[in-house]
């Protein structure tokens, strides 16, 4: 039933919990049904970073080899595990793959400076990998964010040296660091979109 109605839409996003074989297994699944019941379908996947596009192009092209895009795309810990079945799956079907995240050295910075900060300071090649459009409203989304990470223990490992002020900003830092990812694999999806007509 999911797969019927999965096949008529446009964008179809299945969220996971990292660590869970069992949300990996229901990827690869559903891809398989999917070609079964259309050709034409994009995998964006959070797992790859916008500047790995080209690497990850060359391997689904067979122009590279499997430990070449791997040396060059800075695949996740579990990558062989929870991901590459989806990719080959991409590649034996001819399927564009997009990588769709930000580089996480930009929103690490981001994390620990502020998003206009680095903005401000990045050269237009590292701008390039990141959402055009970035707005990080304070809205019911940020007030769940907000309150997730303030139960947690403070991110500067010591919760006794910091303020409320301080735990604030550093809470707004990473809200903005994860609405540059956000942003960032919304655009690109919409770019994939608007490339497959």
């Amino acid at each position: 039933s999911m797969l019927a109605d999965a096949t008529t839409a446009d964008v179809l996003f299945l969220g996971e919990q990292h660590d869970n074989p069992g949300t990996h297994r229901l990827e690869a699944a559903t891809l398989e049904g999917l070609a079964r019941r259309r050709g034409n379908v994009v995998l964006a996947m959070e797992m790859f970073e916008r500047d790995v596009q080209p690497p990850l192009d060359n391997y689904l092209a067979g122009r590279s080899k499997e430990a070449d895009f791997l040396a060059a795309s800075r695949p996740w810990p579990r990558y062989a595990t929870d991901y590459r079945a989806l990719v080959e799956f991409a590649r034996a079907w001819k399927w564009p793959v997009v990588a769709s995240d930000v580089p996480r050295r930009l929103a690490g910075l981001v994390s620990r400076r502020g998003l206009k900060t680095i903005l401000d300071s990045i050269g237009a090649a590292d701008r390039a990998f990141a959402a055009r459009d970035l707005s990080c409203p304070h809205d019911d989304y940020f007030a769940r964010f907000a309150k997730t990470m303030g139960d947690m223990p403070s991110h500067s490992g010591d919760s006794t040296k910091e303020s409320a002020a301080q735990k604030a900003a550093t809470i707004e830092r990473i809200y903005e660091a994860q609405c540059i990812k956000d942003e960032t694999m919304g655009e690109s999806i919409a770019e994939a979109l608007t490339r497959a007509g």
